[in-house]
């Protein structure tokens, strides 16, 4: 049985690999690894920025590495060619840019979706397709595979498509959409660099922004993709029958997501308290809104629920917050001497606001004593109350044993028959 062209391809590789000439290509790979590793180094700087997709986490996990490294052993490539018969090149040549194509997409997909688990399967599945990709290159099979892809092919009304076509339509539509990603990320991150207190404009401007790319993007995969973008209309009117009948409360809270961020009528940041559930707005997405209460729990809340339902916001229009605690003292205590000093202690709190300053007042002459009300203000509610709440109650305990005012308490006589 004869031997097959792609398994004689491989042999002759097999072969060339043990001769002394590959060594000598190792080392000028090696070489540009180190001259690749260099100027990503001194490109970076001493940190790499938070989330770069160039630079990565460290020096060689980042998309710059092996592209500097590719393009290098390229050039030796070129310039060994001349001079030696090539080798080992065969093999890295195509590895590294396999691992280009991997790391832009994985990098480009984690900063567009930083928290989602589906991308994770995304990357797995590109990377063995990528490798195998690779090896199929290396040992000369993929021409044949390509011209076995092309037999496979069908009508699709008056054209004729491949199995072929269609799979290099769908690398072309991946390749346009990971551009279109990466370019709204890295707008995205420009965009919100900074932010204050217009925070939430610059959130619906990145929103809008990624949308539009997107959808840029997805016309032009479709197009690459080999697909009639004139059939597109038949489609916007099936979607927007969907979206009249079964979508409805998802473009609602779509919808909501962009009024509120803007009307601005609850901001990142803002304390609030939503459906019984209070803490500090986190992120506001466009379908929904997270709610981070001090104990950790998060809240993920339709945007739908911001608009038609009661919001209870602390910090809307100003920060400060009033909060009140009551005391009770025994009957006949100075109270007119003791309500300046109680005042003071109160005042003295860290977070207890000068201005407006604390009052006490007596509110009620209750069964067991006069019921002293204090009232103080602060301006971080998003550090939580019951600890301010502690320390002020702290204070008075302290000034009212330091001025020796009794505090009542109810008592019961048992008798016994």
């Amino acid at each position: 049985m004869a031997a097959s062209p792609s398994g004689d391809e491989l042999a002759a590789l097999g072969r060339a690999l043990l001769t002394p000439t590959a060594l000598a290509e190792l080392a000028v790979f090696a070489a540009c690894l180190a001259l690749a590793w260099a100027a990503v180094r001194l490109w970076r700087g001493p940190e790499a920025t938070r989330g770069s997709i160039w630079f990565g986490r460290r020096i060689v996990d980042g998309v710059l590495f092996p592209v500097l490294a590719l393009v290098l052993a390229l050039l030796a490539r070129w310039l060994l060619a001349a001079w030696l018969p090539l080798a080992a090149f065969r093999i890295i040549v195509p590895v590294l840019v396999s691992l280009v194509a991997i790391r832009v997409t994985v990098r480009v997909l984690r900063a567009a979706f930083p928290d989602s688990h589906a991308m994770r399967v995304v990357e797995r599945s590109l990377s063995w397709a990528v490798w195998i990709a690779a090896v199929l290159w290396v040992t000369g099979v993929l021409p044949f595979v390509l011209q076995e892809l092309d037999e496979l092919h069908w009508k699709v009304g008056s054209a004729e498509v491949s199995l072929r076509n269609l799979l290099e339509g769908l690398l072309s539509a991946a390749v346009v959409m990971v551009l279109a990603l990466w370019v709204s990320a890295a707008l995205e991150a420009r965009l919100l660099r900074g932010a204050g207190a217009d925070l939430s404009l610059r959130k619906i401007g990145a929103n809008l922004l990624r949308a539009a790319l997107l959808f840029v993007g997805l016309m032009f995969a479709l197009s690459a993709a080999g697909i009639d973008l004139t059939a597109l209309g038949v489609l916007g009117g099936a979607l927007g029958v969907g979206i009249g009948f079964g979508l409805q409360k998802l473009a609602a809270n779509y919808v909501s997501g962009f009024v509120i961020l803007a009307e601005r009528s609850v901001r990142i940041g803002d304390v609030v308290k939503v459906d019984g559930f209070e803490g500090r707005i986190t992120d506001i997405k466009t379908r929904y809104t997270v709610i981070r209460a001090l104990s950790g729990r998060e809240s993920i809340v339709p945007n739908e629920l911001l608009i038609t339902q009661r919001v209870e916001n602390a910090s809307l229009s100003d920060r400060n917050l009033l909060q009140q605690t009551v005391v009770q003292v025994a009957y006949g205590s100075d109270v007119e001497a003791l309500m300046p000093r109680l005042q003071a202690a109160v005042a003295a709190v860290p977070r207890v606001l000068a201005e407006p300053p604390a009052a006490v007042r007596l509110s009620a002459f209750a069964a067991d004593g006069l019921e002293l009300t204090v009232f103080f203000w602060i301006a971080d509610p998003e550090n939580g109350s019951a600890n301010v709440l502690s320390d002020v109650n702290l204070a008075l305990l302290r000034t009212l044993n330091a001025a020796g005012v009794e505090i009542p308490f109810p008592q019961r006589v048992v008798r016994q028959i």
